[in-house]
């Protein structure tokens, strides 16, 4: 079924309550071992259907955020999720106090009652007005990204449509389209730092009444992780300083002799990777889409229907178009058991990153839409990173029908941003845990906080003021991340390491490379981060020599590259 099809009714808040409730009550006066699964599959099958218009509606929405009525639909499910959410618990509460848990578990895992036991450290019906405030602020700040009209050139562009002009070759045009971006951040700066003041304090104040000293406890229940904690990523961090940065700051440094720029960069001036110009993809959105489908073809018999699938079924929506939401994303839509994906296409090699990154994203999960209960299709968000950022890189041998004579840049652009992608987002790791241990900090102290981050972890930046937000050590505030997802980030960390861990593989024998990323998608959400990754038989970034021996190989490729001919 087309996108576009597919029918959307706002569900009645009070019969899904109650469905839940008749579910629970079926669940714990089960008889037997069957009445206690068909409740359980009765569950997943309401969820599914919720979850299925939920995102609909979702969809519709950040596609156009100025349709009225899909605007309310969101306000509806910003105030309906929570309450869906406390009728949840009650359910899992029932779940695992079931005599019937050891046979459920034997059909279905222990998995989804270590998952249950999480998600029940994360509610608490106290909290449900807090919960609705969280989705209210999130949403006022997407809408607020959203509404950017940037005038520029004589012209006016979003956010997305202005990003081209940021990585032109043109020094003084380049500048002067950071400093038109940072006018429009700085012009909505009180707003930016009210909405943060606010989110800050209501995760703080869930946090607190869960009984935590702040919110960071909460913030790793809420994200899934049950396979390491908050020492593993301060270790990690430890490692991104002592391995990546260093890399980092050399790859930064030899591109300021390239472009002939001076070192240390501005921001305007590290958006250039080569003096001629960044790789730019051939042709039209169309021709982009027509190469993703020829690299799906020929990558395997699997990749190939998948993609069919989402071109012929309209599944994804990539134009960048006013009043359309910022960033990408994939989602399941689960009732048709089809993936879906969002982006912003804006004539940059990003625009190819999304029909190799979101879509790895969809084909982890068009490989897994078999399994019940529907929780176990995907697996949490790091382990998810790895099915699109790998897939970014086994589609090297393919870039010449992305990108045409710009297919040698970018291959080398596309190693070099994945190396030195990682200290930023660790830093985006590290300054999200300074605010939730500080949460009463001004708006300017969270300025100077991450001004003395960057100095730690991108020392190639220059930090003068010459471009406004930006020059002055603001631009977190960019980062949607860190308003709607907190401790996201580093997922995309842990798991650029893994793929780099691919990279590494496919440089030696790409069919094995293939078959240790079908090892590990095929597991969908069977397991746990560090556990899905063993058992594909990759290395834990965690390891410390993981990305020790991932910065050596990198840094021998880099410097072996040969750029001779290349502008």
């Amino acid at each position: 079924m087309k996108f576009s099809d597919m029918p959307y009714e706002r569900p009645n808040l009070d019969e899904v309550k109650a469905r839940i409730a008749s579910l629970t009550e079926r669940l714990t006066k089960a008889a037997t071992f069957e009445d206690a699964d068909a409740a359980f599959l009765a569950k997943d099958e309401l969820d599914r259907h919720v979850s299925t218009l939920g995102t609909i509606a979702n969809i519709r929405h950040t596609v156009n955020t100025l349709d009225e009525f899909y605007d309310e639909e969101t306000e509806f499910w910003n105030a309906a999720g929570p309450e869906i959410q406390a009728a949840d618990d009650i359910f899992r509460a029932a779940l695992l106090d079931s005599k019937f848990r050891p046979q459920l578990e034997e059909k279905y895992g222990m998995l989804i009652f270590e998952q249950a036991e999480q998600q029940r450290r994360t509610f608490s019906p106290d909290i449900v007005d807090d919960l609705k405030h969280e989705n209210e602020l999130s949403t006022e700040y997407q809408k607020l990204i959203a509404s950017a009209q940037i005038e520029f050139e004589g012209e006016t562009y979003t956010l997305s449509q202005l990003t081209p002009m940021k990585t032109c070759a043109d020094d003084a045009r380049r500048l002067a389209a950071w400093k038109a971006e940072g006018v429009w951040y700085k012009g909505n700066q009180p707003e930016l730092d009210r909405l943060y003041d606010e989110l800050v304090a209501v995760r703080t104040k869930m946090g607190r009444a869960l009984g935590h000293d702040d919110f960071i406890a909460l913030g790793y229940d809420r994200m899934g992780r049950l396979s390491y904690g908050r020492e593993d990523v301060e270790r990690f961090r430890t490692a991104v300083r002592a391995y990546v940065v260093p890399l980092a700051n050399k790859v930064f440094y030899a591109q300021s002799k390239r472009t002939g720029r001076p070192y240390p960069l501005s921001f305007a001036d590290e958006a250039l990777t080569f003096r001629g110009g960044n790789p730019r993809p051939k042709g039209t959105a169309e021709d982009i889409l027509d190469a993703g489908s020829a690299f799906y073809h020929e990558l395997s018999p699997e990749t190939d229907a998948f993609f069919k699938t989402m071109r012929n079924d309209d599944l994804m929506d990539v134009l960048s178009t006013k009043g359309k939401a910022g960033g990408g994303y994939m989602t399941e839509i689960l009732d048709y058991n089809v993936p879906f994906i969002f982006a912003n296409f804006n004539g940059t090699a990003g625009d190819v990153d999304v029909v190799t990154h979101e879509a790895g994203h969809a084909f982890s999960y068009y490989m897994n839409t078999d399994r019940v209960p529907a929780a176990l299709c995907m697996p949490t968000s790091e382990a998810c990173e790895v099915h699109s950022m790998s897939m970014e890189f086994l589609a090297w041998p393919w870039e010449e029908g992305f990108f045409g004579e710009d297919a040698r840049k970018y291959r080398y652009a596309h190693l070099a941003g994945a190396l030195t992608f990682i200290p930023y987002g660790t830093m985006v790791d590290h300054f999200q845990h300074e605010m939730y241990e500080h949460p009463d900090l001004t708006p300017a102290e969270r300025h100077a906080t991450w001004k003395r981050l960057l100095a730690t972890y991108m020392p190639w930046m220059a930090v003068n003021g010459d471009i406004p937000f930006y020059g002055e050590g603001q631009g977190w505030q960019r980062q949607q991340h860190i308003y709607e997802l907190p401790f996201y980030y580093i997922d995309y960390c842990l798991a650029q390491t893994v793929a780099l861990e691919v990279w590494q593989l496919s440089q030696a024998d790409f069919k094995d490379a293939w078959e240790h990323y079908m090892a590990y998608t095929r597991q969908g959400g069977t397991r746990p981060f560090t556990e899905l990754v063993e058992h594909a038989g990759l290395k834990s970034p965690f390891d410390a020599e993981c990305l020790k021996g991932i910065c050596e190989a990198a840094s021998a490729w880099l410097e072996s590259y040969d750029l001779s001919g290349i502008e």
